[in-house]
This record gives structure tokens, sequence and C-alpha cells, in this order.
């Protein structure tokens, strides 16, 4: 007698289930500006994302209480989370290419929904730090596949309006972070911080599978490349800490020098290896292309200049006797130039203007803007339009600067591309604070002295201009290795 081993055909079904993706409904599919729909469910992730970044801050004084624990402990709730998110960007992108950026999306926003509510429940701080080390994993899956959902979703002439209004989600989430944290914790506490996410990834999950298409464009992996993974976290993560620990952690020179010198030989062991593997994790040659590797220098140095006076007004703003509270609302103003430029610019700045001069306006309002930071007095009445101007001068860059870079992104690598530009925004977020912090503490006077603050400034300033040279030489002839193949039919 034999006995039949195969599955039967209700586990195969639900396996298939589980590892396809489905289509979308056809009244979804045939509207002839249905794109949009799959746009505003990619937006849950993106504003989700960035609130959470933002609103974990906002716990830390519960979470001393209620666990009896130092700052330094408390703040590997925010670090390991971040250092999770940067490691993780380029390989679940990777992934996604292979098995479908739908699907990778949809587990990450479960994955994320789930840690969430898991994190609300910790009964421990180190508890609370794995939970968000998952978090961190769901919220790769979904941040490595926003920025490719969207660009093969939207026709080709509208990519650059839907990354804006995708730009803007993020800008919201991250204006609404410190409100929406301070209430939750000074009200129901900050367990409500995670717990908020639970209904909106519910939503988020439903909407996902019914308006967001399938993928056509796969990129073949017949094996992973996890030793190319294990170099590349080892890479993020020395950098970031390295830079942290310099400043200002209580951590020896030679400790900062060692975790710099473990960065750099991690880097160098990872190039070599992507070189010479089968499968890499990353294809080197995206990156020889000059609208790729120019606009990723852009972009980190746009998300380094965003972020980065997050640190550096309440610094100035408290250290003339500004509330705290006070010093927030101020800070508004940044994200709130960067939602209104990413989503109005296609409405004022002329048709033809090409993404590469989007790019080099959008960078030279904000290096004037950083700049004006140096002769202006820190005062609130100038603080505001000069924050203002910044967020516009960024808004108006970000998005057309995606829209180059993926645009020069096979559309089977879509998903590798968007882990790149997630990964460098993740860097450009930690550098961000990290370097404006660092300027603060080498400025001399402590972190509330002038000369600290105008070190601050500079480095904003400098990285400013830094945008404007990869705006410059990123694309100056054009788009090149143009090969979209076209957006996602089904």
């Amino acid at each position: 007698m034999v006995t039949d081993t195969r599955p039967r055909p209700s586990v195969r079904r639900g396996f298939a289930l589980l590892t396809s993706e489905r289509p979308r409904p056809e009244g979804i599919r045939a509207r002839p500006n249905g794109w949009w729909l799959a746009v505003a469910a990619v937006c849950f992730g993106a504003f989700m994302g960035q609130l959470d970044a933002s609103i974990v801050t906002l716990t830390y004084g519960g979470l001393r209480t209620g666990f009896d624990a130092s700052l330094a402990a408390v703040e590997w709730v925010s670090l390991a989370y971040l250092l999770a998110l940067v490691a993780l960007l380029v390989p679940a992108g990777r992934l996604a290419d292979a098995h479908g950026r739908k699907l990778l999306y949809l587990y990450g926003f479960a994955v994320f929904t789930l840690a969430s509510a898991a994190c609300g429940f910790a009964p421990s701080l180190w508890a609370l730090v794995a939970f968000r080390v998952v978090q961190a994993a769901g919220a790769a899956m979904m941040q490595a596949n926003s920025v490719a959902l969207v660009t093969t979703s939207a026709p080709r002439e509208r990519m650059r309006g839907a990354l804006g209004v995708q730009a803007a989600a993020q800008a919201l989430g991250l204006a609404l972070g410190p409100t929406v944290g301070g209430a939750l914790v000074s009200t129901l506490g900050w367990r409500w911080v995670f717990w908020v996410n639970v209904p909106v990834g519910v939503v988020a999950l439903v909407g996902g599978h019914y308006l967001l298409p399938r993928t056509r464009s796969r990129t073949r992996v017949t094996r992973f490349d996890w030793p190319g993974l294990l170099l590349l976290a080892v890479a993020t993560t020395g950098t970031l800490m390295g830079v942290s620990a310099a400043s200002g952690l209580p951590v020896p020179g030679w400790g900062v020098a060692a975790l710099f010198v473990v960065a750099a030989g991690a880097g160098r062991a990872f190039v070599r290896r992507q070189r010479r593997a089968a499968a890499p994790l990353l294809d080197l040659a995206l990156l020889r292309v000059r609208a790729v590797a120019y606009g990723l220098a852009g972009a980190l140095s746009g998300y380094l200049v965003l972020f980065g006076p997050l640190v550096l007004v309440p610094v100035a703003l408290t250290a003339r006797g500004v509330s705290e509270l006070t010093a927030g609302l101020v800070l508004t103003a940044l994200p709130a130039g960067f939602a209104l430029a990413a989503t109005g610019c296609d409405r004022v700045l002329p048709r033809g203007l090409s993404d590469r001069g989007r790019c080099l306006a959008g960078a030279a309002v904000f290096t004037a803007a950083s700049a004006a930071l140096l002769v202006v007095p820190p005062g609130i009445g100038e603080l505001v339009p000069v924050l203002a101007v910044t967020g516009l001068g960024l808004g108006m860059f970000t998005p057309a600067n995606n829209a180059l870079i993926m645009g020069a992104i096979p559309a089977r690598s879509s998903g590798t591309g968007g882990g790149l530009v997630n990964m460098t925004r993740g860097l450009g977020t930690a550098l961000g604070v990290a370097l404006v912090t660092l300027a603060l503490q080498a400025g001399g006077g402590g972190s509330t002295g002038r000369d600290g603050i105008r070190a601050a400034v500079v480095v904003l300033v400098v990285v400013s201009v830094v945008a404007v040279g990869a705006a410059w030489f990123g694309a100056r002839e054009g788009v090149r290795g143009g090969v979209r193949e076209g957006r996602e039919g089904v």
C-alpha cells in the first residue's frame, strides 16, 4: 500500500494564499485614477513609520519611572529600532523584488502591528527593546517597498507627484509625533504610544489587500546572501554607534575609534563580497548609474538637513528661556513647509521644469535658509519663517530627487532601490541628530553655548552645499539607465 505524502489540496490552497499576491478587484483596477488608491494605501505606512520615529522619545520619562531605568538604558528603545531598521532595509527590498512587493509590504505591516501590540504589553525594559527590534523588521519590510510600490503604480509622468504625496505623509507623521505622543503619555500612559499603531495597522492591512497591485517584474533569487547581510549590518551599526558615541556618550576615545574601524572593515568586506557573490544582496551596478549614486548622496544630505534642526532648535530656544512645548510648536514649521511643498509644487512650478531643475531649486532654497541661521537671532519670530522656508526647499527637492533615483532603476529591482532610498533616509536621520549633537559639544561652552550652536549651523550649511553639488552633477546627462519596464498592472 502506497501512502500519498503530498499535501492535501486544502493545505496547498492555504499555502498559496499565504505566499502569493492577490489581484485587486476589477472595479479598482479599471478605474482611470485607481493608482492613486495604491498611493493612498502606501501613505498609511509612510505616516505610521515617521509617527513612530518621532513619538517614542516622548515615552522616555514614563519608561524611566515605570521600569526604574537610567536614561542610557531607555535610549536603547529608540537605538535598537533604528539599528535594526537601517540594517534590514536593503535585504527586505531584495526579498521583495524576488517574492513580491505587495506580499512583503503586507507581511511587514502585520509584523509591525503585532509587535506594536507586544510593545504595549512589555513586562520589562529589555523585553520592550526586543519587541522594538521585531517592530523594526516589520517597518523595514514596509519602508523598503513603499517607494517601489508608488513608482511602479503611478504613471511615469505622475511619479514625482505621487512621491510628493508619500513624502508629505511622512512629514505629517513627523509633525504630529510630538503632539500625539505628549497627549497620549500625559493622559493614557506610555503603553498607548505603541497600542495606537494597532487600529491603523488593521485598516492598512485591509486597504493594502484590496488597493495595492501585484508585482509584475521580479528578480529571481536562487539563494540569499546571508554573509552580505551580516557585513552590511555590522557596517551600518558600527557607523551609527560610532557617531553616537562621539556625540557625547560615555565611551572612551579608543572605543569610538574601534567602532569606526570595524565599520570601515565591514563596509569594505561587504563591497568585495557583493562583487564576487553569485546572488549578491546589492547589485553594485545600480550604484554605477550617475542618477542613482549622486541621488543617494543628495537624499542623505537632504534628510540630514531635515532632522538636524530637531536637535538644534530646542537647544537654541531653551537656552534663551523658551519652554520645551513652545520649542516643539516652533519646530512644526519645518515639516509643515515640507508637506506643503511636497504636495503643492506641481501646481505652482512650471510644468516644463525637470526633476533635475526642481532638485537644484529646492537645494538652493534650503541652503540659503540654512545659511540664514548664521545671521538671524535664534528667536521665535526669526526661526519660524526660516524653518518654514527650509521645509519648502526640502519638500521641493526630496520627491524630485527620489523620482530621479527610482526612474534610473529597473522596475524588477525597484524593491532594492526603495530599500536603498529608505536606508539612506535612516542614515540621514541618525547622522542629522548625531552630527548636530557632536557639533554642539565640540563648539565649546556646553550644548547651550553660542559657539556650539554656530558650529551646528555650519554643519547644516556644508551638508546643504553637498546636496546642491549632488543635484548638479547627478543628472547632467539626464536620467541614465532609464529602463523602467512600466507600471504594475494587476
